[in-house]
């Protein structure tokens, strides 16, 4: 097992519990979304995995092997060298091209042999199509082309585990279904993949195993989401109609 939470109590930085009695599971290969309203605490749970926020406590968290109740400050990065974390605004490095934001991370997490670098860049970039744009300023790209390197960024080191937070939040409806295409091809690989989204038509297209985060709890709705965004939308479009 990847993951597990029991018990889990999450709260932001500031100390407020967003989520309480949390039990999440994630195997090898699965592929997870987390769904919700804005505010409910997705994004802060996808951070406790990552250990960019503590767990407030629990009866068990592990992660990729690690308690993570009792993780040192100086455990952080060999923990995070285990999975790739993607993100909606990219978080690529402006001042530097495509080939050095990749070679970055892997100087950063231990690689020192030039040609094996240079292979598994081309590698990463190879498998995301976008071999060719090596040499491109990340300006100098699309939307759609910088999330597929910063997947390619992800992948770098063979992770166990992707952490993507709203991964096809910035893109337009085809180029969403690419990542999406990409990441479910990493996760048959053997990688897990957990990712938030409010893209609802994305669960039926690439199914997956769904959880919830709504009012402070955390539920499997693998079998009845497509019942709670209806509710969730027409409570919507009430709110909408009373404030107006």
């Amino acid at each position: 097992m990847l993951i597990e939470y029991k018990k889990a109590t999450i709260c932001q930085k500031d100390g407020i519990t967003v989520l309480s009695d949390v039990d999440f599971h994630v195997d090898n290969g699965e592929f997870i979304y987390i769904i919700g309203k804005v505010g409910s605490g997705k994004s802060t749970l996808l951070k406790t995995i990552y250990n960019e926020l503590d767990i407030d406590k629990a009866e068990i968290a592990q992660v990729l092997g690690s308690d993570m109740l009792t993780l040192k400050r100086k455990q952080v990065p060999a923990l995070r060298k285990q999975m790739g974390i993607i993100f909606q605004d990219f978080q690529l490095l402006g001042d530097r091209n495509v080939y050095k934001n990749l070679r970055f991370v892997l100087k950063a997490t231990g690689w020192n042999n030039g040609k094996e670098i240079d292979e598994r860049i081309d590698k990463v970039l190879f498998d995301v199509d976008l071999l060719d744009k090596k040499d491109k300023m990340p300006h100098e790209l699309s939307g759609g082309e910088q999330q597929r390197i910063a997947i390619a960024r992800a992948i770098l080191n063979s992770p166990k585990l992707i952490v993507a937070d709203e991964p096809t939040g910035n893109l337009d409806p085809e180029t969403a279904d690419g990542i999406m295409q990409l990441l479910r091809q990493i996760s048959q690989t053997g990688t897990a993949v957990i990712m938030t989204t409010h893209n609802m038509p994305l669960l039926d297209k690439y199914p997956g195993i769904v959880y919830h985060c709504h009012d402070g709890h955390f539920e499997e709705v693998t079998n009845d989401y497509n019942k709670i965004c209806i509710a969730e939308e027409e409570e919507k479009e009430t709110n909408n109609i009373i404030e107006s």
